[in-house]
């Protein structure tokens, strides 16, 4: 079955209220709903690994020529563009991976209301380039190229 990546920024949905703005009863329901929908994914064995990340001020960049390494806290894109967590799941098919996402899109936020949140699903690759020529066959299948 294939892999999808299914990614929750920090971009909010129809209600812009940071969550530090909700009481705890809508964080209660808001919590509520991924341990249910993750709860469901286990019991069906398609949920291969979950997380949550930190939040983006703790995210470090680095950049190396294998002699010298530097690390920077930034430049930072906008925060609604930095990943807040991720779901791996092992499903049927893209359609599946999109019903897992509008769940998951469908958290409820302040009110109770689904906060339509946008969420990111990206299948995994079934394998993953390992020469040259094989990765402009994968970019030219994408709109790209090494120029190798």
């Amino acid at each position: 079955m294939p892999r999808y990546l299914i990614g929750v920024t920090f971009a909010p949905g129809d209600d812009p209220a940071p969550m530090d703005r909700w009481s705890a009863a809508e964080t209660t329901a808001h919590l509520a709903h991924y341990d249910a929908l993750n709860d469901e994914l286990r019991a069906s064995g398609e949920l291969v690994s979950l997380t949550v990340l930190t939040l983006p001020d703790r995210a470090r960049v680095v950049r190396s020529d294998g002699r010298a390494t530097e690390v920077a806290d930034g430049p930072f894109a906008e925060v609604h563009e930095w990943l807040a967590g991720f779901h791996v799941v092992d499903v049927a098919d893209e359609a599946r991976a999109v019903e897992i996402a509008a769940r998951v899109s469908a958290v409820p936020g302040r009110g109770g209301e689904a906060t339509r949140q946008p969420v990111h699903v990206r299948p995994f690759p079934t394998t993953a380039p390992t020469t040259a020529e094989e990765m402009d066959g994968w970019l030219a299948d994408r709109g790209g190229s090494t120029g190798a």
